[in-house]
């Protein structure tokens, strides 16, 4: 069985760090690539950043790079998001996805992720 949980979501102050982990299982995990999704309430679910197979590449979206880095460990089946000089507008449910898609450039698509966790929810206040 698939299996994504989220963590380390909670409310911070502007200007703080958190870091999200996506621990996984339940499937070849040096196989998929693993991306992060964010959704703000009344807003579509938007691409944050993905990391390769490897871990070699990462694609980061422009609203969060240079704040934002993903890794991921190999050995744990996990994946993280850290997060750097928060701001409000990063207020969302972050949401860890996998997929399976060899095609490093469609990794940014919501569509080519199968497998989803429930996600954790970050605030951040003024």
């Amino acid at each position: 069985q698939v299996q994504l949980v989220e963590s380390g979501g909670r409310s911070v102050q502007a200007g703080d760090s958190l870091r999200l982990s996506c621990a996984t299982s339940g499937f070849t995990f040096s196989r998929y690539v693993i991306g992060w999704f964010r959704q703000a309430p009344g807003k579509e679910r938007e691409f944050v950043s993905a990391v390769s197979w490897g871990g070699d590449k990462t694609h980061i979206a422009d609203s969060v790079k240079g704040r934002f880095t993903i890794f991921r460990d190999n050995a744990k089946n996990t994946v993280h998001l850290q997060m750097d000089s928060l701001k409000p507008e990063d207020t969302a449910v972050y949401y860890c996805a996998a997929s399976y898609e060899a095609n490093w450039s469609a990794m940014k698509i919501r569509q080519v992720y199968s497998h989803w966790g429930q996600g954790t929810q970050v605030f951040v206040s003024l």
